[in-house]
């Protein structure tokens, strides 16, 4: 599955914010607006439209701590949103997106990419841990943190 991480322009705002997940799955991720207004005051966040070919098919969002003002010592980066439009889902364009991001982050020193999720009925957790995440033991807003192992990534 090729997919390409292209920056969100004014030209292409209005195509990912119109993105939407199947009815079902509206509790799992938050509306791509919602998210790039937050990430409008997160000095952390790095996002991205995914686009495959000439069609936009999803979005993602990372907090990387290494963009803080004052990074931690020990800086984390996270998958903090990803979605795939309901339309595009089933064809392996999140797994691309996952594979892209990691190797991102290994490539920049990382050890882990982390990130939370929801358990519950027709949750990711399945998704996440068929790409190799593994829950860290830690839960934070009601949601449970997995770490995937960079390196570890097919």
């Amino acid at each position: 599955m090729s997919v390409e991480l292209r920056e969100i322009t004014s030209e292409t705002l209005g195509a990912i914010i119109g993105l939407t997940v199947a009815p079902r799955q509206r509790r799992f991720v938050a509306p791509n607006a919602v998210s790039l207004a937050q990430a409008l005051f997160s000095d952390e966040a790095w996002y991205r439209g995914v686009w495959r070919g000439d069609d936009p098919v999803g979005f993602v969002m990372l907090e990387d701590e290494t963009m803080r003002k004052n990074p931690p010592s020990e800086p984390e980066i996270g998958l903090w949103r990803l979605m795939v439009d309901r339309g595009h889902q089933a064809r392996g364009i999140g797994r691309a997106i996952v594979e892209q991001v990691a190797a991102m982050a290994l490539a920049r020193g990382f050890s882990h990419l982390h990130t939370s999720y929801v358990v519950a009925k027709g949750g990711p957790e399945g998704f996440y841990r068929s790409l190799g995440f593994e829950p860290t033991g830690k839960i934070v807003d009601d949601e449970v943190v997995a770490a995937l192992a960079l390196g570890d990534t097919a």
